[in-house]
């Protein structure tokens, strides 16, 4: 970064005064925006007084917005004693977390510290995490409300109360191994060693990027930091509805990142397949029809009824590498050719063994499972080789972003 390091003015107790920052100290400040413009001048006010003076910054908006944001932060970076860069997507791929990794991509410094735009994250803080971090040799320091000195009391209301301490019990309670030591793994306000993450290994969904990056990509030395989350300065929350099913979508991904997870939740999915294709071959043989073209038929319900839940919770990331028409016409051929291991099984489990319709259907598709699961990977999922990675754009010139999309770089 070209900044020089400014001489350190009157610090406050919490502070981390420069001689207690090693060289290289400097940091990337990554402050995603989704129309955010009522409070950057003050975000920035605050960040001129609280970290310039202590360690040399930058900061980078990665921007989504549908308002004027971009251009208030032009205008208020003008007298900024650091570089400011606008980093605008057309396409809000990944959501928030997308968002993020795009900045910490463009990052200059050895330190990103990744905080909200509505100053419910106070940059007062910024020093004493990056201080934390060199003093402990960590690769990750989180900001959390829940260790000594904490406290969510920025947190409107019961209800989002509620939904805050439930959404971090579930991630604690599915991630025990990767979050251990980090007490607050819904944090949105951390720092992190450049040089301890890969970005491009990290594939966020929504805005709970610290999650993602914990399990994914976990530095070895991690460390916490208490802070007291303030009350948004303006404007209205961006968590919703949908928000929060996106959240539990992204934990069912990363849940299932490995094989044998990814094998037992195609099991359950497979399973819970078992009541459209059995519905639809009791009500199909009822009507009088042979139990093997009622059974094809049937089998339709069930290949839909899987399709769409392991788009949405299996294979979600691997979407990407096929088109849809591609996927659907692959996965129906597989499941469908798995009738010609299934209607001769269940013929013979039916004849020989005097097994009921009903049961013989089920064994069969318990005993081709195994086959389903590796055919599905290999033929449906399969991930392309990697490419290499694109350089950055000029400045002013639109840029690909990891999803293909168009990202406008301004610096300022």
């Amino acid at each position: 970064m070209s900044q020089e390091s400014t001489a350190p003015g009157e610090l406050g107790d919490p502070a981390v005064r420069a001689a207690e920052v090693p060289e290289p100290g400097a940091v990337t400040i990554v402050v995603p925006t989704f129309n955010e413009s009522a409070n950057i001048r003050e975000l920035l006010r605050r960040i001129t007084e609280s970290v310039p003076s202590r360690l040399p910054c930058e900061v980078v908006f990665v921007d989504d917005s549908t308002d004027d944001t971009p251009d208030v932060i032009f205008r208020e970076a003008q007298d900024c004693p650091f570089p400011v860069t606008v980093l605008h997507r057309d396409e809000p791929a990944g959501g928030l977390g997308g968002a993020v990794v795009e900045g910490m991509k463009a990052a200059g410094s050895d330190w990103i510290v990744v905080m909200d735009g509505d100053l419910q994250h106070p940059p007062s803080l910024v020093p004493e995490l990056i201080g934390t971090g060199e003093r402990a040799n960590a690769g990750l320091v989180v900001a959390s409300r829940y260790i000594k000195g904490g406290s969510r009391a920025g947190l409107a209301g019961g209800y989002r109360i509620a939904v805050s301490r439930g959404a971090t019990w579930l991630t604690k309670s599915l991630f025990p191994r990767r979050l251990r030591g980090i007490s607050d793994p819904m944090s949105g306000f951390f720092a992190v060693r450049r040089s301890a993450v890969t970005a491009e290994t990290l594939q966020p969904l929504g805005y709970k990027i610290l999650l993602e990056l914990a399990v994914r990509s976990r530095p070895r030395r991690v460390a916490e930091v208490p802070f007291v989350f303030q009350d948004r300065f303006a404007g209205e929350s961006k968590s919703t509805a949908r928000e929060g099913f996106r959240f539990l979508r992204h934990l069912a991904g990363l849940r299932t990142a490995s094989p044998i997870a990814r094998m037992v939740a195609f099991g359950l999915i497979g399973a819970s397949g078992f009541v459209p294709n059995l519905a639809g071959l009791w009500g199909l043989t009822r009507l009088g029809l042979h139990y093997v073209p009622a059974e094809i038929l049937a089998n339709q319900l069930g290949v839909a009824w899987n399709f769409l839940l392991m788009e949405h919770l299996l294979f979600r990331e691997r979407r990407r590498h096929r088109h849809w028409w591609d996927r659907v016409g692959r996965f129906a051929l597989l499941a469908n050719a798995d009738l010609v291991l299934r209607i001769p099984l269940i013929a013979l489990l039916v004849h020989e063994l005097g097994m009921g319709a009903l049961p013989a259907t089920a064994l069969a598709l318990v005993m081709t499972f195994v086959l389903r699961f590796v055919g599905t990977e290999a033929l449906v999922y399969l991930p392309r080789r990697g490419r290499k990675a694109e350089g950055r754009g000029t400045a002013e010139e639109p840029r690909p972003a990891a999803d293909g999309s168009r990202t406008a770089r301004r610096t300022l």
